[in-house]
């Protein structure tokens, strides 16, 4: 398995190559050791171009993903995955409502976003909605357990 974490915008609470394992983590206990993903930290402001470049959405969210397994060329690399985009300032936000710190509440997200890569939807269906926060849930006290998150 390959993870490349890419810092662009970062934060003194999160350290790049332990959210690199917990990806690889999150990968190996979702029965996907062999793929190969990106993780991207970013700003709001990063984050706020792509979701109105790519989804149609004028604002700052907190994770975005890119999935290689769809469309014309997703043959070409099976192993890809895609990408996961987090928004350091956004978690941090979020992290400061929810009562966690920042590097698990980007934790959370990545694995928010990986799901996203697997095919887990939540925005249209109650059903695949549950199922995904089930999924959620579980991978994420994994990647507690491991120490991770």
């Amino acid at each position: 398995m390959k993870v490349w974490v890419d810092v662009r915008r970062g934060s003194d609470e999160i350290d790049p190559e332990k959210i690199r394992l917990a990806a690889e983590a999150a990968l190996e206990i979702s029965g996907n050791a062999g793929a190969e993903l990106s993780v991207v930290l970013v700003g709001d402001k990063e984050i706020q171009e792509l979701n109105r470049r790519f989804l149609d959405r004028d604002r700052p969210t907190n994770v975005i993903a890119f999935p290689m397994l769809e469309g014309e060329f997703s043959t070409i690399n099976p192993e890809l995955l895609g990408d996961v985009v987090i928004s350091v300032e956004t978690a941090a936000t979020e992290a400061g409502h929810g009562g966690v710190n920042v590097e698990r509440q980007t934790a959370i997200l990545l694995v928010h976003g990986l799901l996203h890569l697997l095919g887990y939807e939540h925005e249209e269906d109650a059903v695949e909605r549950a199922r995904m926060e089930k999924a959620e849930r579980e991978l994420y006290e994994a990647l507690i357990d491991r120490g991770l998150a």
